[in-house]
């Protein structure tokens, strides 16, 4: 039986938020901590528990070694370069935090709500599969094999953080995913989002996007270009972007940002070139109209008229095709 006693909060403070590799900062600002605790009244509540938590958990030590492994990989995924991962990318680069952080969408609620339908491939998804698809689309990469020992090890540590919480909770989960601000009075902007982005972001990402590096090791993500995520991943989509900017960013400062703000950096950001998405046609507007109801992908940018996602390039990844990508499930099931 897993023992983990921790109190029930409203908002995280203390959290270690590890970004890239070796680094770990987290600051929180107490107007944001009073916003959210409001807004956690009526929804499930739950703050997981942390690697130190499972040195003194009642379950099996073998156990306990696969979950650290999963931990590694989580906030480690480059060592699986280019056998599973083709960008700069780590699980922890999205899911802050270790995966906890609230409106980062903390990963443990993943484990409490699937099996579930999923609208982006039309079926029932696991735990596995929506891990798969984050390699496909996030991590521009191949996913481990079902069964696996990488994939058995990211569910353990998935399912490790969501000790204590009930399955398929009967109200809304507080911090779930990377809810966006209002839309503001103003429609976005990519002369204004380039501005903000410059003076807000590009400390740490560059000014060309193209990440921070350290001693050629990856400390801060990409957000657009080769060693970002690709067009399939939900991150590129501008509501998605937008939440997790007003949300998260900049690191330690999370709301610090006006939802204008947010929504014109979100807006620059994924009006810029990333790798293809691996369910492309070999025609942007099939592959627009097809999978893109929510994203950017195939409009014609604005001061250009450049047509995003009309190119073949794949990234690192070249021709290889995610073994995940169009699988079909539960075809022999009748229709109701």
């Amino acid at each position: 039986m897993i023992t983990c006693p921790r109190p029930l909060v409203l908002a995280l403070t203390g959290c270690s938020l590890t970004v890239g590799i070796g680094i770990s900062v987290y600051a929180t600002s107490v107007f944001a901590q009073e916003e959210r605790a409001d807004a956690a009244l009526n929804q499930l509540v739950h703050e997981p528990p942390t690697m130190e938590d499972l040195e003194s958990a009642d379950i099996h030590p073998e156990l306990k070694k696969v979950i650290r492994y999963g931990h590694d990989l989580f906030t480690n995924t480059q060592q699986l370069r280019g056998e599973n991962v083709f960008n700069d990318m780590n699980c922890s680069s999205c899911h802050l935090g270790e995966g906890r952080v609230p409106f980062s969408a903390p990963v443990w609620t993943a484990a409490i709500t699937l099996p579930d339908f999923r609208g982006k491939n039309q079926h029932v998804n696991n735990l596995e599969e929506r891990i798969a698809g984050c390699f496909a689309y996030s991590m521009n990469g191949v996913p481990p094999e079902y069964g696996s020992d990488e994939m058995l090890a990211l569910s353990a540590y998935h399912q490790w953080l969501a000790t204590g919480a009930p399955m398929y909770p009967d109200k809304p989960i507080y911090g779930r995913g990377f809810p966006a601000p209002e839309e503001p009075a103003e429609g976005p902007s990519y002369a204004r989002g380039e501005t903000a982005y410059q003076e807000n972001c590009s400390i740490c990402h560059q000014e060309n996007g193209a990440g921070h590096y350290e001693n050629d090791e990856y400390v801060f993500p990409a957000p657009w270009g080769d060693g970002s995520n690709n067009w399939g991943a939900g991150i590129a989509r501008l509501e998605t972007m937008a939440g997790f900017i007003y949300q998260n960013m900049p690191l330690g400062q999370p709301r610090s940002l006006s939802d204008q703000q947010a929504w014109d950096i979100a807006y620059y950001i994924t009006r810029q070139e990333r790798p293809q998405d691996p369910r492309y046609t070999g025609d942007v507007a099939e592959t627009a109209e097809r999978f893109h109801g929510r994203s950017l992908y195939g409009q014609t940018r604005e001061h250009d008229g450049h047509v995003l996602g009309d190119h073949d390039n794949f990234g690192e990844k070249g021709d290889i095709k995610p073994w995940n990508v169009g699988m079909p499930r539960f075809e022999n099931l009748s229709e109701e």
